[in-house]
């Protein structure tokens, strides 16, 4: 990430801040090929703002009566992608304060990286076909990956300079560059004592504000999410954990649009955090929403895998092991309406609802760039795609939490994803301030084991940590009705919500979960 301010105008490159505060001079940065078209991708953070001149395949972006003086660009040519943020004259200091205040991008955020490749080396595409043009394609020495969406979507592979005879295919409607994508992960939070040894009641009462908010220990009297499974598509879920159960058969790394064996045991602190979220089973310590429920692993980020055809892939092979719900923590940056003239929104709304049509529910963090996404048109993937449940993340006195994106018919719903309504709120330590200090005002889960195996458990914030309590919710539900179908069981989820507005409040959607309302409501409809 990067950070420079400039009053009035600036032209740039200058020069980068990164989150460990090096600093790096960038002079060459947009000396691109004369083919190289940069384009404005997103464009966020910059209330009142008005951009004075944007040029593509020139050395410079314009930028003037800037207000808020600090705005993020994604920008994007068919090589490279560069995430810049700018502010004024000196370089700003990096902190975890001024990161929360001035960022609030706090969980994890998707970023463009780049053309992908496949392990051929080989550009990657995806490309929207009638479902018959396989042979045509691979006559043109390109390799289908993996067919999607019903055969409609296909991940391929092959030479860059005969993508246009692509275009020319009768059958074949789009094809666009398949991105590589990374994390922009802020550091963990806050690490929790594991030496001191708790008992699960102990943790719960103490930490978990998030599972006594939406009432879940009464939740299990009910269900607990036996026979029930959930996919989480992340970076990799510690299958050492006692206090996880994960099925190492059907756990999976996708690469290259396929479903490789399972690469752990060692997974990352983020999906090892949302797992617990969504199913610890209290072995240990942390008890999750639906204890007795199966994760299955499914990293789509790290070495090896890490683009948008692979994300795609994984939220098929979700559905094609059974998957109750497939949780999705991650996100890009809300993308202005005209972005969506490239079709990737429509290309991965195919798949999202060919999964769904099977009976998984995706479920996707709404994100934490505190952007109203109905204003003006703007969207994050995945979770603004049809057919996904976009989660906000509340705070533990029931607001939208400073970080989290909104919008009126963009949230589906709102779960705890820890903090409150302002940054300085949410880092007080002082316990007469605030119910619930820095970090306890956060959402507490499993971390990776240590190098000795001792368990770990920490704090984390964001979309991030609201959106497994849902998927968690869907295994407790599904429990009881195991044979309803998507939309019926999204229908009790949100039918249950806390909430009097309807469906369309702009920060909670249906309301806020409330794991209780949820099963006694499936229950008292006979489970179905």
């Amino acid at each position: 990430m990067t950070t420079f301010v400039a009053e009035n105008e600036l032209e740039i490159p200058l020069v980068f801040r990164f989150w460990n505060g090096s600093v790096m001079f960038v002079d060459e940065l947009f000396k691109q090929s004369a083919k190289t078209a940069i384009t404005l991708l997103m464009f966020v953070g910059l209330p009142d703002a008005s951009i004075d001149s944007f040029r593509t395949g020139s050395n410079f972006i314009r930028l003037c009566n800037t207000t808020e003086r600090v705005a993020i660009y994604h920008l994007i040519d068919y090589k490279t992608f560069i995430n810049i943020r700018y502010s004024q004259n000196n370089m700003m200091p990096v902190n975890r304060r001024s990161v929360i205040r001035k960022i609030g991008a706090i969980g994890t955020t998707l970023t463009f990286a780049g053309v992908a490749t496949a392990s051929s080396d080989r550009i990657r595409y995806i490309v929207r076909t009638n479902g018959n043009v396989n042979k045509e394609i691979q006559d043109l020495d390109y390799e289908v990956l993996s067919e999607l969406a019903g055969g409609n979507i296909l991940l391929i592979a092959g030479p860059e300079e005969t993508t246009n005879a692509l275009t020319e295919i009768n059958g074949v409607s789009n094809v666009l560059h398949d991105f590589n994508v990374e994390l922009e992960e802020p550091p963990l939070e806050q690490n929790a004592d594991s030496s001191t040894e708790r008992s699960v009641d102990q943790v719960y009462e103490q930490f978990l504000w998030d599972k006594q908010l939406q009432q879940v220990r009464e939740a299990h009297a009910y269900a607990t999410g036996s026979g029930r499974t959930v996919a989480v598509l992340d970076t990799g879920v510690d299958n050492t954990h006692p206090d996880l159960d994960v099925d190492i058969e059907r756990s999976a790394v996708i690469i290259d649009g396929q479903p490789e064996p399972y690469d752990g045991p060692r997974g990352g602190d983020h999906a090892t955090h949302v797992a617990g979220t969504v199913a610890g089973t209290g072995a240990a310590g942390m008890l999750g929403t639906a204890p007795d429920t199966t994760i299955v692993s499914v990293r789509i980020l790290g070495p090896e895998t890490g683009t948008w055809g692979d994300i795609l892939a994984a939220m098929e092979y979700a559905a094609e092991i059974g998957a109750d719900a497939a949780n999705m923590s991650v996100g890009t940056y809300p993308i202005p309406p005209q972005r969506n003239a490239v079709q990737y929104r429509r290309l991965m709304e195919s798949v999202a609802n060919n999964v769904t049509r099977q009976g998984t529910l995706l479920v996707a963090a709404a994100g934490n760039n505190n952007t109203n996404l109905q204003q003006g048109g703007r969207f994050t993937l995945p979770n603004s795609l049809a057919g996904v449940i976009s989660v906000s993340a509340s705070t533990p006195s029931d607001h939208l939490s400073f970080y989290s994106n909104y919008g009126t018919n963009e949230i589906d719903i709102g779960a705890p994803g820890g903090g409150y309504e302002t940054p300085e709120k949410t880092l007080t330590t002082d316990p007469e301030e605030v119910a619930l200090p820095y970090p306890r005002n956060l959402i507490y889960s499993t971390l990776p084991v240590s190098d000795d195996g001792e368990a770990r458990y920490g704090w984390k914030i964001g979309t991030s940590m609201a959106a497994p309590q849902v998927a968690g919710l869907v295994a407790l539900v599904r429990e009881i009705a195991p044979n309803a179908n998507a939309k019926q069981v999204q229908n009790v989820i949100q039918q249950s919500a806390e909430g009097d507005s309807g469906y369309g409040d702009p920060e909670f959607g249906a309301g806020q979960t409330n794991a209780l309302a949820a099963v006694e409501e499936m229950s008292d409809n006979g489970g179905t």
